[in-house]
């Protein structure tokens, strides 16, 4: 009971849900760029199957926790901000070329950390740096003057939340029966396809992945009415809380680590523990300076467009999916697109190739 109503239960909560992810998500190699590129270029949806699944499962658990009264998710930053249209278009673009020119986000990166990539340790200093530049530094006077003003708040017409403004509009609450039917629609496309049901490694990976997230929000709701101190409420993001996890390490803050800031301890001890027990450990680095240039820009592109953007790949992508937040649709088509600007830009020589006619033999067209 002294630790539960301790201040490091926070982060201790984080490293223990955060661990098991990692550990699932390096052994059954779950990368949102990979499920991207994959379905882009080789016609294998598996990958993004998997991430859509995690999704589902993060949204339906969420939701059944709020109707029952057992989360208040009410006071996340993704439900009670304006919805900042400029930051998370004009952030997901970048934040979705960063990760093609890296080959992975910011989780992805932890990931990779803990076989040995040193390449993934420069990539995540570069994406704290960027992150803390954007939130309390240069970068952060630009944000606040230039993209924060051109923000919508849509509390006067019920809330954030695509749900809450449904029951505004209906004058019934069809909170959980909204979530009910995107998690059932995209769990009917993510198991229309008989290979991914055969994939045990790939459901692993969305099951847990999203169970996870929802574990997120019930440890830090139900630590807010525990702790004397003020707990952010919060599931999972890797953008955000590496800066925090930089500060931690380098300063001396006054105040402990919160949830996020363990949950990259925990994804990075879980991916360490699966790359040593399956002798995957091996240090690798960049190869020249060109290939050290593009990571270092692509780590910057993701620290500062995930903080205009509010989260990443697993921020907005899953965490503000599960509490069905407005930004997250377009979050999460700007990251999407970005990645596919990215990608065509290294593959194909040009970011808008992808935009080109073809013809059937995948040529461009006159």
């Amino acid at each position: 009971m002294f630790l539960l109503d301790s201040g490091w239960s926070l982060p201790l909560a984080g490293i223990a849900i955060g661990a098991v992810i990692g550990y699932v998500a390096r052994r059954n190699h779950f990368c949102t760029l990979s499920a991207l590129e994959r379905h882009w270029y080789a016609g294998d949806s598996s990958g993004l199957r998997s991430w859509v699944l995690a999704a589902a499962v993060a949204l339906v658990l969420t939701q059944i926790m709020q109707a029952l009264g057992w989360i208040n998710i009410a006071p996340s930053f993704y439900l009670t901000e304006p919805l900042p249209i400029a930051g998370t278009v004009i952030g997901g673009l970048m934040f979705g070329f960063g990760m093609a020119l890296v080959g992975t986000c910011g989780f992805g990166a932890i990931i990779r950390l803990g076989g040995g990539s040193m390449r993934a340790l420069v990539v995540l200093t570069g994406i704290a740096l960027a992150a803390l530049s954007a939130q309390r530094g240069l970068l952060g006077h630009l944000r606040v003057t230039v993209l924060d003003p051109l923000s919508i708040d849509l509390a006067p017409v019920g809330g954030q939340s695509i749900g809450a403004l449904l029951s505004h509009v209906t004058g019934l609450n069809l909170m959980l029966p909204v979530a009910l039917v995107i998690g059932a629609g995209s769990m009917a496309w993510v198991f229309r396809d008989r290979r991914f049901r055969r994939d045990r490694e790939k459901l692993a990976s969305g099951i847990v992945i999203g169970a996870g997230i929802a574990a997120g929000w019930f440890v830090t709701s139900g630590l807010s009415t525990r702790l004397f101190t003020p707990v952010q409420i919060e599931a999972g993001s890797f953008v955000m809380p590496l800066g925090d996890a930089m500060l931690q390490i380098i300063t001396v803050t006054g105040a402990l680590p919160d949830y996020g800031v363990g949950l990259v301890a925990g994804v990075l001890i879980g991916a360490t523990l699966r790359a040593w027990q399956s002798k995957d450990m091996r240090w690798e680095a960049c190869d020249d300076a060109r290939e050290l240039s593009r990571h270092l820009l692509g780590a910057f592109l993701m620290g500062i467009g995930g903080v205009f953007a509010l989260g990443c790949t697993i921020g907005q992508g899953v965490s503000a999916v599960s509490v069905m937040a407005v930004s997250a649709p377009i979050a999460v088509f700007s990251i999407g697109f970005g990645a596919r600007m990215g990608l065509a830009y290294l593959l194909e020589g040009s970011p808008f190739a992808f935009l080109q006619r073809h013809d059937r033999h995948g040529q461009p067209a006159e």
